[in-house]
């Protein structure tokens, strides 16, 4: 599963990669975890792309309390189409969840030891994500919610853990937030990174959910890059 992720680019940056004109009051977020407010991009009525902010952990339109939003942060890509809580928004709620990079535990000696996994370059990238309208019943407050669709591990990181998020860059936007795409299509998105991750061990200060400041970023001294005798960072 992916439990936590970054997004620290700048607004401008993301306006740039994702074509919206809202202007939200963007901090750098370090360590977004379930349950909380994130920004996603959706494609609506008029045909644009918008911001939008949604609670992560989506709740079917037809869930009594909004209790099992907390067990719905991820969507299996192998059966999204299929479950009966995801596959109406995997029709026609698509969104894109912007991101710079998540995070993974793997167990090793002393315990469960938190990687940050990221794009060799670091830039930011969607994940493939789903949105849904819930309505309390009797009452008349909306709240929107996603959650990101999950794969079988890249190779590269899948000894740290055997699923990750769906990563979506370039035209694979368009195709993912495209009314009108083929569920085949769609299907063909939904497969692991292929090109060049990089992970690497952070601080288990990510382990607690009130931390959220750029040193979580930080690789611990062991593990920083390192150039190799081609001068080329070394990657996993």
């Amino acid at each position: 599963m992916c439990g936590r992720f970054t997004r620290t680019a700048t607004l401008e940056e993301l306006q740039k990669l994702f074509g919206f004109e809202e202007r939200p009051n963007l901090a750098p977020r370090t360590n977004i975890a379930p349950t909380q407010d994130i920004g996603i991009l959706r494609r609506e009525d008029d045909g644009k792309t918008h911001w939008r902010e949604a609670r992560w952990g989506l709740i079917p339109s037809w869930a009594k309390d909004d209790s099992i939003g907390a067990k719905m942060i991820n969507a299996r890509g192998e059966t999204v189409a299929e479950k009966p809580a995801f596959r109406a928004a995997f029709a026609r709620r698509r969104c894109l969840i912007p991101a710079d990079g998540f995070y993974e535990w793997k167990s090793e000696e002393g315990g469960k030891q938190p990687y940050r996994i990221t794009l060799e370059d670091g830039r930011p990238f969607a994940f493939a994500g789903l949105w849904e309208v819930w309505r309390a019943p009797r009452g008349k407050s909306r709240l929107d919610t996603c959650s990101s669709v999950t794969v079988e591990a890249a190779p590269a990181i899948a000894e740290i853990h055997h699923r990750m998020p769906v990563i979506l860059e370039g035209d694979s936007f368009d195709l993912w937030l495209d009314p009108e795409a083929r569920p085949a299509a769609l299907q063909g998105l939904l497969a692991p990174y292929g090109g060049t991750l990089r992970a690497y061990k952070v601080s288990k200060a990510v382990n607690k959910v009130a931390n959220d400041s750029l040193d979580l970023l930080e690789p611990l001294p062991e593990d920083a890059p390192k150039e190799d005798d081609k001068g080329q960072m070394s990657l996993i």
